[in-house]
């Protein structure tokens, strides 16, 4: 497997659509609040969280009605039981638009890895 680092960015030979869903996020008031991973939370970072993938996992996010595009690092779980794919934090749901949608379908991919920050 060929694998390229550029600036502690990881980008892999397997990257490629994860699968879709949908997407919802998470509120300003979880802030300073510790994730799954151990990073605190700030509501205007590009992370995400998502049942399985390892902590540190790169994804493209694309919403499927309008093929806006975001890079967002996972750093926090999902439920097992949740029927979301994807929850994103406020700063990301703002850039796609979707504050008073709630919720979006989108697509992932794997793009990469990222350190995560244990505070």
């Amino acid at each position: 497997m060929k694998t390229i680092v550029i600036t502690g960015l990881i980008l892999s030979a397997f990257s490629g659509v994860l699968t879709t869903g949908k997407a919802t996020y998470y509120g300003q008031h979880w802030t300073g609040r510790l994730t799954a991973s151990g990073e605190r939370f700030h509501a205007d970072s590009l992370t995400c969280a998502h049942k399985t993938l390892p902590f540190g996992t790169l994804l493209e996010v694309t919403d499927l009605n309008t093929k806006q595009k975001l890079t967002v690092k996972v750093n926090d779980r999902l439920p097992k039981s949740s029927g979301v794919l994807i929850d994103l934090t406020y700063g990301t749901a703002k850039k796609f638009g979707m504050l008073k949608k709630g919720v979006i379908k989108v697509s992932i991919e794997k793009v990469g890895t990222r350190k995560i920050y244990k505070k």
